[in-house]
């Protein structure tokens, strides 16, 4: 994938809520592969994350990522997961935005922990076809592991694997959730307008 194609990240999650880590991903995604924008496309209805009690609404999620991303013109948000009935697959994503835009060659932005259970998405030689896989390591990962498994999954799915080094923010939105129901601050975790947001509307209060 290259040439004079559009270079379009995708960077798909729950964000629930979204926080720096996903910001800085993303940024560092933009320079190293020299990537136009980044597509931030908030899970509508994630097979394995059904059980969302105590979470934010799918509008709250949304209006999270909007204010998060204002401001950087490489960031998008896109709610074709948002708009889709039923549960949402990676790539049936993908391959309808592929038909859509044939002209985009699109990189499709991971954890190291989403990478280690690749093989157990839904079709994942059809993701492969459709972006490159782009994985951004935490500072925990062990880099033999982490090489390994690049070079098996770009094996067994006949995909391009590529790793993208940058400084990890070790959080998650997890840790934030439980973080604003304890009363603690998320300061510098999550944009302010986003905390803002939480505070307004009590989203993870017990």
């Amino acid at each position: 994938m290259g040439g004079s194609r559009k270079k379009i990240g995708i960077m798909g999650g729950t964000f629930d809520p979204i926080h720096i880590g996903h910001l800085v991903i993303a940024e560092n995604a933009c320079q190293q592969l020299g990537l136009e924008k980044v597509l931030f496309l908030p899970a509508g209805n994630p097979p394995h994350k059904r059980e969302r009690e105590g979470r934010a609404t799918d509008q709250q999620r949304v209006e999270m990522v909007r204010r998060a991303i204002a401001g950087n013109r490489h960031f998008e948000l896109s709610l074709l997961e948002m708009e889709r009935k039923g549960y949402t697959y990676t790539y049936q994503t993908l391959e309808s935005m592929r038909e859509e835009h044939p002209e985009e060659s699109y990189y499709f932005i991971i954890g190291a922990d989403s990478l280690y259970d690749f093989k157990g998405w839904l079709h994942p030689e059809r993701i492969c076809a459709c972006a490159s896989i782009v994985v951004a390591t935490r500072n925990h990962t062990d880099e033999e592991l982490l090489d390994y498994e690049i070079r098996m999954n770009s094996q067994w799915f006949h995909g391009e694997f590529i790793r993208l080094y940058t400084r990890d923010i070790d959080i998650s939105s997890r840790q934030l959730r439980a973080w604003v129901a304890e009363g603690r601050t998320i300061k510098y975790y999550v944009p302010d307008s986003v905390i803002d947001f939480i505070e307004q509307n009590r989203i993870y209060w017990k």
